[in-house]
Order: structure tokens, then C-alpha cells, then sequence
């Protein structure tokens, strides 16, 4: 596109609408319309003047507000299709892999399960196309931005006070007629004081407050760009981190995305409400749901690798002792581990005796890790049992084979071998909690249950967030916009005396045209201005007529 030469003599940039020197109309369009189109001032955007390389292509297409909103819809409507099942983090699968993850939906969904899988909705936020929009709505913010904001700024930043008559006959508030020889100047003086900036030239005026309140969607735009910003550097290694970590007492492992961190679990314990001792306010709930927590704690000890250690050296150091409790968390390094959930009495270990079926006589004890499973066990006298096989959740049977649930020692099952001195041979018996099969025929000898020992489990979540800065700043800046947009408007009075003595006037404003005229009337009022006229309610009125005049 050529530049615009105005019939003034100034050369205006391609695309512009109105001139930047006296207001003219440039265009047919702009020339047959009966008010100026103000919203930017006329001037030309870069996505309106150039569409020649892949640049402009690129540039055009994230400029539109229609892009823009439609990458929203998307973002919303794929948000709102990731709540119909649950997120992969809140599945409970025995071994947490890929394979596993896509077998539980496609088990427990079955082919809706396998397309929400395909399509990444099981990890939604995680989605390399979920991301990618994120990225584009960003990237759309921003061009949407410069595209508008680079040449209203230069059209404010500009502005001439003189403008030709058929700019300020077109405004929207419009006013012409005689006035006295002092009204300039009393309008000036009333003009500065309801706080109006007042620039003057020969024999014009233009006056106007509020300028900032037109910046207010470009805040908006970089408080939600800041705050893209931070939600994207979640998905880079630590910068964010949610984990959850089950420790048994006594357990002592490594912390999930905290390397050369180690948590030991000491203790935990529970303590609920009784009713008694002043606790009678609780009654009512201990009616109705049986038990209340009152506090339930886990008692760790956080170790720390040193930075000098050898690979493969397992000697820490103790950091610190502290008694984790809900909304008390252990707080290091960035980190903070929360008491989050708690399991009582995990089976920890079987004691079983080795028994005579016939003559009861046992052959000593024998006391299974579930954890941690001895492969075979040696027992006073020469007798061996071993462990063929261990399913810590046991299911049932499949095509003969037995099966495990989860990988925790809900229901144990043992596959076992039994060889005394009286059966060298060995005998085979499958053992559970309550049942014992012997798939060779009638044995002579049993694992008879004696005791079993338990502890408690403490659910711990890993949070840290190096973001939440970045995203608090987002949304500060973005509130700053909403109230700078919403609550300020741009107000404006052009006035200029003629040659013969009359004065015309031209009022402007982004937004609350009926404070504009609130303003207008007192200025009126004390310099003795002629009347204005809403054009805009005269078009509307006119428009009303005819369509009802029309059969």
C-alpha cells in the first residue's frame, strides 16, 4: 500500500483513515459515514497495511481478535473434556509406565478410555498441544497488542489541536454558534479546573484528561502474558513440583524431585476428638460420622547427601527433626512437604508355623517381610520353605496363573515349597489370609498363621513452586488493567473560534458519554458556549422514524 497524501499536504502512513494533521477523512467510506471512526484514533495498524511475506501472513493471523478468542474457546473447551475422566495423577495403578497408565483407561473406560489416552487428555496440562496453544494465545497477546498500541500511542502522543471542520462536525457531541469575545478563555480557565490538560494554538483549544485509562487493555494483555509466562515454566524441571510420597514407619526413602534430599518416617500417630474434656461441641459430628481428627502428625527426619560424596556412597546428613502435621509442613530448600492423607495398620509382616497337619507338632516359625520378601527360609531341624512366588494384593487366578492388584500387601498370597526331613520331595501349597490350596493333592505339612505385625502409612505431598512470584505479578498487573479500563475513561473537547467570532466545539470520549456531558454543561454554563447535540441520539432517533414509517 502507497502512503496517503491529505489535501493539507501531509503525507500519511498507509492505511490511515484519518488524517493525522487536521482530522480529514481519507477514505470513501470514512468520507460518506456521518460520525469518524475514533477507535484508534484513524490510524493505520501494521495488520491492515501489509500482507506480502509469510511474516505479514504470520502477523495478520495473530493479530485478529478473532484468533485470539477462538484459541480461548479451545483452551476452555479442552479444559472442560479434561475433567469427564480423571487426570493420570490420580489414577492408582500397581507399576506407574506408559503401558500401564494406557491399559487402566482402556480397561476401565474401554475405546473412550483408549481415545482419551491417544489424544493426551489423561495428562492434559502436560500435552505437548495444550502447551502449544498456550504458547499461541501468548504469542496472540502480544502481536494483538503491539498491533494496536504502537499506533495509538504515536496518534495521542501527536495530537494537534487544530483540526479541519469536517473532523469536529462528525464527533459525536457537536456544538456551533455564536459566543461571547471572553468564551475561549473562560473555557479554558473552567476546563483546567475540573483537572482537563489544556493545549492551545492560535485560536484553538484542546483539552482532555483520562489518557491513561486507554492503556488499560495493553495492561490487561501484559499481566496475562506474564502470568502464560509462569504457567509455562511449570512444565520445566525444577520450577514446579507436585508429588506424592507413601512412607512407612520406619521407611526411609528418597524425596521425589528433590535430589540428594531423604525423608525417614520415626512415627505417626492420630488423635481424634472424644466428646469428653471440653470437646463437647463435637458431639453432634461424632454422631453422625463416628470419628473427628483432631490432629494427625508424621514425626521424619530429613537427611541430606553430601555435596562432596562419592557416587554410590550412602552416608547422610541429618538436617533437621520435625513433626509434620496438616498446614504444618516440613519447609526446605524451596520445598514443602504437607501431611496430606494416612493409612492405618499396613500389614507389615506374616509369622506363620511350620505344622504336622496330622500331629500338630510345629517345626519352628518363620516371620515374611511383605515388603521385602526373603526368597527361602531356614528352620531348626533342616527344614526349608520356599517362596515360589508373592502377589501382595492377590485378585484371583487368571488362565491358572495367580494375580496382584496393587503392589501394597492388602491381601497377601504366597506360593510356597515346604521340604522336611520326613518330605525331602518338597509339597506346594498357595497360602492367603483365608484360604490354603494344595494343587498337588493332600500335603502333609501347612504354614499355620500365628501373628502379623502392622504400621502405619503417612501420605505426604511434595510441593515447591518457583512461579507463584511470577504469576502473583500476572495477576496484579492484570487487576491493574481491569481497574484502569473500567473505572477511567479518556475524555476530550476540541474548540476553535472562527473568523467570524462563532465558536464550534467537538467532545470525544472512550466510555460514560454522560459524564462527558456533565462535564460539557458546566463548561458551557460559565463560558456561555452554544448548545451541542448528540449526534449519535439524533442518527438513532432519525433511524427510528423511517423504520417506522416504512410499510
Amino acid at each position: 500500500m502507497e502512503k496517503m497524501q491529505c489535501t493539507c499536504g501531509h503525507i500519511n502512513p498507509p492505511g490511515t483513515v484519518l488524517c493525522e494533521a487536521c482530522g480529514r477523512s481519507l477514505t470513501e467510506k470514512e468520507q460518506n459515514s456521518k460520525l469518524v471512526d475514533m477507535r484508534y484514533e484513524g490510524t493505520a495498524r501494521r495488520s491492515q497495511t501489509y500482507n506480502k511475506s509469510i511474516v505479514d501472513k504470520i502477523w495478520n493471523f495473530f493479530s485478529s481478535v478473532k484468533v485470539g478468542v477462538s484459541i480461548i474457546v479451545a483452551l476452555l473447551v479442552a479444559a472442560a473434556i479434561g475433567t469427564i475422566l480423571p487426570q493420570e495423577q490420580y489414577v492408582t495403578v500397581p507399576v506407574r509406565t506408559d503401558a500401564t497408565i494406557e491399559a487402566y483407561y482402556s480397561d476401565v473406560y474401554g475405546s473412550i478410555g483408549k481415545v482419551y489416552y491417544f489424544l493426551g487428555f489423561n495428562d492434559l496440562y502436560n500435552s505437548f498441544w495444550f502447551i502449544i496453544l498456550v504458547g499461541m494465545l501468548a504469542i496472540s497477546l502480544i502481536i494483538a497488542s503491539l498491533d494496536r498500541f504502537v499506533p495509538l500511542y504515536r496518534s495521542l502522543k501527536n495530537q494537534r489541536v487544530l483540526r479541519h471542520q469536517s473532523f469536529m462536525n462528525k464527533q459525536r457531541i457537536y456544538a456551533e454558534g455564536p459566543a461571547d469575545a471572553d468564551s475561549m478563555q473562560k473555557a479554558e480557565a473552567k476546563l483546567k479546573e475540573l483537572k482537563y490538560k489544556v493545549s492551545t494554538d492560535k485560536n484553538g483549544l484542546l483539552a482532555e484528561k483520562g489518557r491513561f485509562s486507554r492503556w488499560g487493555p495493553y495492561v490487561n494483555h501484559i499481566g496475562l502474558i506474564i502470568f502464560l509466562f509462569g504457567v509455562m515454566l511449570r512444565m520445566m524441571p525444577g520450577f514446579y513440583v507436585d508429588e506424592t510420597l507413601w512412607l512407612r514407619e520406619g521407611e526411609t526413602r528418597a524425596i521425589p524431585e528433590a535430589p540428594g534430599y531423604t525423608l525417614e518416617n520415626k512415627g505417626f500417630e492420630v488423635e481424634n476428638y472424644t466428646g469428653e474434656d471440653g470437646e463437647e461441641k463435637f458431639g453432634e459430628a461424632l454422631d453422625r460420622v463416628g470419628t473427628v481428627a483432631k490432629n494427625y502428625q508424621t514425626d521424619v527426619v530429613l537427611y541430606q547427601k553430601p555435596e562432596d560424596a562419592l557416587p554410590g556412597e550412602t552416608n547422610l546428613e541429618k538436617v533437621k527433626e520435625y513433626p509434620i502435621r496438616v498446614n504444618q509442613p516440613l519447609k526446605f530448600d524451596g520445598y514443602a512437604v504437607y501431611q496430606m492423607d494416612f493409612k492405618e495398620d499396613e500389614l507389615k509382616t506374616m509369622t506363620f508355623a511350620l505344622t504336622n497337619k496330622e500331629t500338630e507338632e510345629s517345626l519352628g516359625n518363620l516371620t515374611i517381610d511383605l515388603i521385602n520378601p526373603e526368597k527361602e527360609y531356614t528352620l531348626d531341624g533342616g527344614s526349608v520353605v520356599k517362596l515360589l512366588g508373592y502377589y501382595p494384593d492377590f485378585s484371583g487366578f487368571e488362565d491358572g496363573e495367580p494375580q496382584t492388584k496393587t503392589p501394597l500387601p492388602n491381601n497377601p498370597g504366597f506360593l510356597i515349597e515346604m521340604t522336611t526331613p520326613e518330605t525331602p520331595q518338597g509339597e506346594t501349597s498357595f497360602i492367603t489370609i483365608q484360604n490354603t490350596v494344595e494343587p498337588f493333592g493332600d500335603n502333609d505339612y501347612k504354614l499355620a498363621f500365628q501373628s502379623v505385625e502392622t504400621r502405619d502409612v503417612s501420605g505426604l505431598t511434595i510441593r515447591k513452586d518457583r512461579t507463584l512470584p511470577i504469576l502473583g505479578l500476572g495477576g496484579l498487573i492484570f487487576m491493574i488493567g481491569v481497574a484502569q479500563g473500567m473505572y477511567f475513561n479518556h475524555r476530550r473537547f476540541w474548540i476553535q473560534q472562527q473568523a467570524d467570532g462563532g465558536i464550534i466545539l467537538a467532545g470525544h470520549t472512550n466510555k460514560n458519554w454522560f459524564g462527558l456531558k456533565k462535564d460539557l454543561d458546566q463548561v458551557k454554563e460559565y463560558a456561555s458556549l452554544p448548545a451541542y447535540t448528540d449526534q449519535q441520539e439524533e442518527i438513532e432517533k432519525l433511524e427510528k422514524e423511517e423504520a417506522e414509517l416504512t410499510p
